[in-house]
């Protein structure tokens, strides 16, 4: 278990160095193509990657109905559901903004492991984690006070909050499913397959096959690298390496990487698209942050 231990603290700053940069892509994707065609093409990607896999890696599927009513509901929601509100915010809201509600999700999934996989959080932990909640709250209501009626930012900054709980979920259903020995690999691509059948259906009521083929054939290069980006690096890949890291270590433990992502996005946001930081973001980022330090940090024991 120790010598798999660097291997998984890898695979998990791996994935937070992608998903930093992947809201910056999402937000500058959105320049030339809209959210629902965005996702659509995403997830058919991800659904082709994973059935030219299928073929060659063979999958071994649970026989245990359980089991696959698990890795249903995993899919809906580490895909579905945390990618579209995902998508949906971010059209609505800032990445900056984004960066900042998502500082609380590793004290989420840290709250969530002792809840429904039993492990141990401090009185100090809930107390900091309760500060960076406050503050996570104090930014999603941030648009009402900046100017007092934004409510397609306050919308999207509540998409992105319900993003970060439908992900959580999925990942605790997710280090379940692992303990079954169930492949990582096998699970991401199963999510994929499972979000572009959910997905498809719905933009073909919005779009006909005509707008299928502008899309493909119209979108310049540097938006469809944007999708290529989201579906192969921030999604087989990274899903991927985080499944396989979640089932070695802890998800308290998985769950500080998740603060990383943030040194990557908060700047990108700032010097690609441009975003301005507002006073009362600063001090909505001073609360949380409080919190996390609060929360995660350890005093030395002499």
């Amino acid at each position: 278990m120790k010598s798999a231990r660097p291997k998984a603290y890898f695979y998990l700053l791996l994935t937070a160095i992608i998903w930093g940069v992947a809201a910056v892509v999402i937000k500058f994707t959105f320049r030339g193509i809209s959210p629902l065609p965005f996702l659509s093409y995403r997830f058919f990607l991800s659904a082709a990657i994973a059935l030219i896999s299928f073929i060659f890696i063979k999958p071994k599927l649970p026989k245990n109905p359980v089991l696959i009513i698990w890795i249903i509901i995993f899919s809906l929601l580490s895909t579905v559901f945390s990618l579209g509100f995902l998508f949906l915010g971010l059209e609505k809201t800032t990445v900056l903004n984004l960066s900042l509600i998502s500082l609380i999700g590793p004290l989420v999934l840290a709250l969530a492991g002792v809840v429904f996989l039993k492990e141990h959080m401090t009185k100090r932990e809930k107390i900091g984690a309760a500060i960076a909640f406050g503050g996570a709250l104090f930014t999603i209501v941030e648009p009402i006070l900046e100017n007092g009626g934004g409510w397609g930012s306050l919308s999207g900054n509540i998409f992105i909050a319900l993003s970060l709980v439908s992900d959580v979920a999925g990942v605790i259903i997710l280090k379940k499913l692992l303990r079954d020995n169930i492949s990582a690999l096998t699970l991401t691509h199963i999510s994929f397959i499972i979000g572009f059948l959910v997905i498809s259906p719905i933009y073909l009521t919005r779009y006909s096959l005509s707008d299928l083929n502008r899309l493909v054939t119209d979108l310049p290069l540097i938006y469809h690298a944007g999708v290529w980006y989201m579906a192969i690096f921030s999604g087989t890949i990274a899903y991927t390496l985080r499944a396989k890291a979640q089932k070695t270590i802890k998800v308290e433990q998985a769950s500080l990487f998740g603060y990383l992502a943030t040194v990557f996005t908060a700047p990108l946001a700032v010097l690609w698209l441009g975003e301005q930081i507002t006073p009362l973001f600063v001090i909505g980022a001073m609360i949380i942050a409080s919190g996390v330090f609060i929360a995660e940090f350890k005093p030395s024991k002499n």
